[in-house]
């Protein structure tokens, strides 16, 4: 297993992924954190959304994406954009849950928007988020 998870991480894809799947075992710990200081499930649930959110973004970008650019030109249109992501993958979302409400389950229905909204944002990620248009040194 220590074998194919390290293969895993050899991939952008599989750090995509490790980085979702740590950003989603952050989120549930900020909730239990959060209701232990008596905050409310709504006020839990809102900050473990925006803390996991933040720290998804730069663990995506520096870590998954290798794109160290943190320059505000560069910085700020990228946050933008995933903030528009985040908007339509919701959007998304709910469809999905309305379109199939009657014949699945909401958990369900919000696996199968998980997995698609996973596959676009990595290639957005990959090829319009987090790319870095360097030149390439030819020797």
């Amino acid at each position: 297993m220590y074998k194919r998870l390290r293969e895993l991480m050899g991939t952008t894809f599989g750090k995509y992924l490790v980085v979702g799947g740590s950003v989603y075992v952050f989120e549930l710990l900020v909730i239990v954190i959060a209701q232990r200081l008596k905050y409310s499930d709504i006020q839990a649930i809102g900050a473990s959304f925006w803390l996991g959110l933040i720290v998804s973004f730069f663990l995506q970008k520096l870590f998954a994406f290798k794109d160290r650019r943190m320059r505000g030109r560069i910085l700020i249109p990228q946050i933008l954009a995933v903030c528009l992501l985040v908007l339509f993958n919701f959007g998304f979302t709910l469809l999905v849950a309305d379109l199939f409400k009657h014949i699945l389950p909401p958990v369900v229905s919000r696996t199968i928007a998980l997995g698609l909204t996973t596959i676009w944002n990595f290639y957005l990620y990959r090829t319009r988020i987090f790319v870095s248009r360097m030149p390439v040194h030819i020797e």
